[in-house]
């Protein structure tokens, strides 16, 4: 699919970037990109003037007069800024298939932040064969075995992006508890904590939960607070998928401040939404309840997309206690009739103590099928859950199980949640980062057998196109802080998020009146348009709109990382 983007700019010394090459021998730098509207990445005031790059590193901003260089752009009338960084990326996979990152590069994303509740690493013998068990239309190879050997691997495979990942809490549980509904005992908890150190020394950027999910659901505050004691040490943060992002909102946000408070470190809200109608008005206490850790010294932080509809599985529908065991034994279970009445009992009621994502959009008909593993079923893809129910004439609490025994999964859902005057108000946060929650993609090839949400190729042009340039709810050098500088100092990460010297080249060059996201919830295969440049570590990876095929990302570890001598 060719991309919408701005003709080709004026090439002043083009080698490299498709013109004719240039008397290397004479030149200050390898690219300097002249006459480019600057926002550095601090939020201050932009500015006209050049970015020079030598090798993997920016080597001036200003003015530079008559230095020279091997590649030189005219970018006049364009932003020029540090390359943005997704908070929660669902790339994993997807990379492995197709590194070029395509429908996130094409937005300005140079770095991909993944590993929400679990990660691809530490694992055992018993979860390689599960991880390989469970595919879907993407294929690999588990040739790796710890989180930091998984990050290597994918940057010796090749990645048009840089790429940093979390330890997901639930990936020590299910390496020494399986995915079991009991406490750990003392000595499987040191084991997990040990795990948490070895994936901080190899680069992980902290931990992280999904305390929705089985087996994270199971996982109690004291285990939690233990695993981030863990990695303190190493300068780790805590971030979290909250137990309920609905109707027990504050009690779950309570526990995220307690576990920042009682393991001594900074931590941040995965996605910050108010799940369901009735709990829209609690934004107010929300902001209320950060600013008051703020205020005791704490530094929580947090998270979010631009949409009112997220995206998770059936799993989401259904209570914990029947997928326990993990997805064998939930289907197993959903075959027995007397426990299916149970389940479509609890389904049904409000008062559920699980965060029921079958009730919370308020209908079946909000509940939107994007992900089947099983062919025969896709037929159903872009249907909701309310008119697959009617096809095949069961009940939607039915339905539910039902395809989720038929398709070996969980079952991709979009799930419409939110309003759009949250949305709005929580832009405006100066303490909330962004993100995709989904995987990086392209409209070719295996992503094309199923939907997915739009945020996969939307969410930042969103942010710069509807939200900045259309709706002024944030100034362009506010939005451009929030998706660099702030999001790289809230992860410790050295010398990327800003346009200075001596700092990674990760750059990217956009036309502000025209950046723009296109994927739609009936078409969300459609790429953004408007992002004209993009360097990571100083190679381009986006020329005048178009993919260049170069990988140059690397695995940016996080502070505690120790070299192996």
């Amino acid at each position: 699919m060719k991309s919408r983007a701005r003709p080709a700019l004026v090439l002043l010394v083009a080698a490299g970037f498709g013109g004719a090459p240039a008397a290397v021998a004479q030149a200050d730098y390898d690219v300097i990109l002249r006459h480019g509207t600057i926002y550095d990445g601090s939020g201050g005031k932009s500015f006209v003037g050049d970015v020079a790059i030598k090798g993997d590193r920016i080597a001036a901003v200003g003015t530079l007069g008559g230095a020279r260089a091997a590649k030189e752009i005219d970018v006049t009338g364009l932003a020029v800024a540090p390359g943005f960084i997704n908070m929660l990326s669902q790339s994993a996979t997807s990379l492995l298939q197709d590194g070029r990152s395509q429908s996130e590069i094409r937005q300005g994303v140079t770095l991909e932040v993944m590993g929400e509740g679990g990660s691809m690493g530490p694992l055992n013998d018993e979860m390689k064969a599960e991880m390989t068990a469970t595919q879907g239309d993407i294929k690999f190879a588990v040739d790796w075995t710890t989180l930091g050997e998984y990050l290597t691997n994918l940057e010796r495979r090749g990645v048009s992006c840089n790429v940093a990942s979390f330890i997901g809490a639930a990936t020590p549980r299910v390496h020494e508890l399986g995915k079991t509904n009991r406490p750990p005992t003392p000595a499987e908890l040191a084991r997990m904590q040990a795990l948490v150190r070895q994936a901080m020394e190899e680069g992980a950027m902290g931990v992280s939960t999904g305390l929705i999910y089985v087996p994270g659901v199971f996982a109690k505050t004291d285990e939690l607070i233990a695993l981030c004691r863990a990695a303190s040490p190493y300068g780790g943060i805590y971030i979290s998928h909250l137990r309920s992002e609905g109707d027990r909102l504050m009690e779950s946000l309570d526990e995220l401040i307690t576990i920042a408070r009682e393991a001594n470190l900074p931590a941040e809200v995965f996605h910050l939404k108010m799940a369901g109608k009735p709990n829209w008005p609690k934004l107010d206490e929300v902001v209320k309840k950060i600013e008051a850790a703020h205020a005791a010294g704490l530094k929580i932080t947090a998270d979010m997309y631009n949409y009112t509809a997220g995206s998770t599985g059936l799993d989401a529908a259904m209570p914990p206690w029947v997928q326990e065991g993990g997805y064998k034994a939930w289907a197993a279970r959903l075959r027995d009739p007397v426990v299916r009445e149970r389940v479509r009992r609890e389904m049904n009621d409000p008062q559920a103590k699980w965060e029921n994502y079958f009730l919370a959009p308020g209908s079946p008909d909000k509940i939107l099928l994007v992900g089947f593993k099983n062919d025969a079923l896709k037929i159903y893809t872009g249907k909701t859950l309310g008119a697959v129910a009617k096809l095949r004439g069961t009940p939607p609490e039915d339905t539910a199980m039902d395809l989720v025994i038929e398709d070996g999964s969980r079952v991709q859902c979009v799930y419409f949640l939110m309003s759009e005057e949250n949305v709005k108000q929580q832009i405006a946060l100066p303490w909330m980062a962004f993100c995709s929650d989904s995987a990086s993609m392209a409209p070719e090839g295996v992503f094309l057998k199923s939907s997915t949400h739009p945020r996969a190729y939307g969410s930042f042009a969103r942010l710069l196109g509807k939200y900045v340039r259309d709706e002024k709810v944030i100034p362009l050098e506010e939005a451009v802080r929030r998706l660099s500088l702030f999001p790289a100092e809230n992860l410790k990460i050295k010398e990327r998020g800003a346009l200075r010297p001596g700092w990674f080249a990760d750059v990217v060059v956009f036309d502000p009146a025209k950046i723009q996201d296109h994927a739609t919830y009936d078409q969300p295969h459609q790429y953004a348009t408007g992002m004209v440049h993009v360097l990571v570590n100083g190679v381009p990876v986006l020329r005048d709109g178009e993919h260049t095929g170069a990988k140059p990302g690397r695995f940016v570890r996080g502070p505690g990382w120790k070299p192996k001598s």
